[in-house]
């Protein structure tokens, strides 16, 4: 029986949900609108006056919300009661293009590509505190830009870019199903973004190009629900299965009231069979706020002799402050045991795991002092991080993003090309 994709088993129930939201929605705008003055720095070069629309816009806005609020509360406390009957996702499942060839083994050499990327699609006025804006504008761009690569047939990379592959190691306690040849000359690759299909055990690097032909994609920081609309339009026609809205609301078995969902979206060419969200429930300041944790996908490639040839893909976004890290050391303990329990739980006899991967935004590094802790994390012996060489010690041409985001819009790192070591 395939998924079923509204998060809510009833009609009746999922109706409620919808005219729920909607009745929230004014208060959601005219509060979003309300931050969304506050001016990042990529606007000030090119706005109107800023006082004018601030003394013109604020006091109508904030009068407006004020009028609206009755009807927000009440909503609230409607859809609130929902949330306890709501599934932790939704699924799209856009049929019509014609399905990838199933992996099919013994047989020829196959290569999986995928792409894990945080895009930053905020509400407009939170996304300003992180000195970023134009949500909605960016998130039809950033469709349009990966629906067309997943349709080409070769990656455009910059010049002198390195190439190879990203595999994380097999399932845990196991051999590395996917770097291995099962049999014999049938070889099970990943391929990282825009990755060149390599030896199968040899060294494994990362390209900044973008990928063709997109099998696996995984996002995060999707929070804006319009904007999950404006990629979901743009990604259904290549992605036959997305998963959306992730992530539990309300008081839903986490540590704090969750006003976000946790901002992972993934969209996948290949059949989904089991999925499964787990929230982290050690969240703490604004993280609290929204409802990080784990996707775990398993994915059907194609069959093996009477079984199948699956692969399990883990989603993650991790607690976001600097000094956070033993809540991060917490989370990775957690996801790696809920990866453990869905793996064991979904699995059956005579089936072929052809990748196991753990990917998403971690939010620590490899080489800072105070990320020690995380560094030397179990989560190291279980997969292969390709950009890591070992503690403290990255691979040549990997580079940090972590920046003051004063500065995002500063020459010098406005590009990935100007980012290049």
């Amino acid at each position: 029986m395939g998924l079923r994709e509204s998060p809510y088993s009833s009609r009746v129930l999922g109706g409620l949900d919808t005219t729920t939201r909607a009745l929230l929605f004014p208060g959601y705008w005219l509060a979003n609108e309300v931050l969304a003055l506050q001016r990042s720095t990529g606007e000030k070069p090119r706005c109107a006056p800023y006082g004018l629309e601030v003394a013109v816009r604020g006091p109508l806005l904030v009068l407006l919300l004020l009028l609206y609020s009755p009807v927000s509360l009440l909503a609230l406390l409607l859809w609130l009661p929902l949330q306890a009957a709501r599934r932790p996702f939704a699924y799209q499942h856009t049929p019509g293009r014609a399905p990838p060839e199933a992996w099919a083994l013994p047989g020829p050499a196959r290569t999986l590509r995928l792409l894990s990327g945080n895009v930053c699609l905020l509400p407009e006025g939170l996304a300003k505190f992180s000195n970023i804006w134009r949500t909605q504008w960016r998130a039809r761009h950033i469709g349009q830009s990966l629906a067309q690569a997943a349709q080409c047939s070769t990656p455009y990379a910059p010049p002198g870019a390195p190439n190879g592959l990203a595999i994380p190691r097999g399932l845990p306690g196991g051999p590395a199903a996917a770097l291995g040849h099962p049999w014999g000359d049938s070889v099970m690759t990943v391929e990282g973004v825009g990755a060149v299909a390599g030896e199968a055990n040899g060294p494994r690097e990362i390209a900044v190009c973008r990928p063709p032909n997109l099998d696996l994609l995984c996002l995060q920081e999707v929070f804006d629900l319009r904007a999950s609309a404006h990629l979901r339009h743009f990604l259904a026609p290549q992605f036959e299965h997305i998963i959306h809205d992730v992530g539990t609301y309300g008081l839903q078995g986490c540590s704090a009231p969750k006003l976000l969902n946790s901002g992972l979206f993934l969209a996948s060419r290949y059949p989904l069979l089991a999925v499964e969200f787990h929230c982290y429930p050690n969240a703490t300041g604004e993280d609290a706020l929204c409802a990080k944790g784990l996707l775990c996908v398993q994915v059907q490639l194609g069959a093996c002799q009477g079984g199948r040839v699956i692969g399990y893909l883990n989603c993650t976004h991790l607690q976001a402050p600097e000094a956070d890290g033993p809540i991060r050391q917490e989370q990775l303990d957690l996801s790696l045991r809920w990866v453990q329990l869905f793996q064991d739980s979904h699995a059956q006899p005579g089936d072929v795991v052809a990748f196991d991967i753990f990917c998403g935004d971690l939010n620590f590094d490899t080489c800072s002092p105070g990320d020690a802790m995380e560094q030397g994390h179990e989560i190291f012996s279980r997969y292969i991080d390709p950009c890591r060489l070992g503690p403290c010690q990255d691979a040549p041409w990997a580079i940090g993003t972590l920046m003051n985001p004063l500065h995002l819009y500063d020459e010098a790192v406005a590009t990935p090309e100007s980012l290049k070591r």
